[in-house]
């Protein structure tokens, strides 16, 4: 029985390492020549914002959309984007999680915009064929809030975005690359 047992795990470690996939050249050229052209949009599907115990009891009460929990919510059919056009930057992306100091009451700006040339614009290759951008910006609708953004794009064309914000507490974005025309 032992044996049958370490059989089966090597066999699954054994595929489920072969299924890695490498990027072809075509996809890693593809998303060079995106990331110089500076022209492109990012579209969230999901969401993961820190689990906490607010997060916890907003899950438990049934008020995330179906197929969510308080770490990971399904954005697809949310109105969402980031994009990246020249040296501008502009993001709409809806907020999970807690604020933590300011913002307003009855205000209806609760989620993640900003518009702009951001500041500390830094944009690198990074492991994996993938690139890396990071920039601060401050908030569109307020002066006292400002994110740390930072972006994995990948030659999938799968995307990661990281923001913390001085006054909300982080939060990821996983999405996909659109081509802006």
């Amino acid at each position: 029985m032992r044996k049958y047992y370490i059989l089966v795990c090597l066999s699954l470690l054994l595929f489920g390492c072969a299924s890695s996939k490498k990027a072809t050249k075509a996809e890693i050229d593809n998303l060079t020549s995106l990331i110089k052209s500076k022209s492109f949009e990012i579209e969230s599907e999901w969401a993961e914002p820190q689990v906490t115990y607010a997060m916890t009891q907003i899950a438990n009460a049934g008020l995330l959309p179906v197929g969510s929990n308080s770490g990971n919510i399904n954005l697809i059919g949310n109105s969402n984007f980031f994009r990246i056009k020249g040296d501008s930057v502009s993001a709409y992306l809806p907020y999970f999680g807690e604020r933590q100091s300011g913002g307003s009451y009855g205000g209806n700006n609760i989620g993640i915009e900003f518009e702009g040339i951001p500041k500390n614009l830094n944009i690198s290759e990074a492991k994996g064929n993938s690139y890396k951008i990071s920039f601060s910006i401050n908030d569109k609708n307020t002066t006292t809030e400002n994110y740390n953004v930072v972006v994995r794009v990948y030659p999938s064309l799968s995307s990661t975005i990281y923001i913390n914000s001085s006054q909300k507490h982080s939060i990821t974005y996983r999405g996909k690359i659109l081509f802006v025309k």
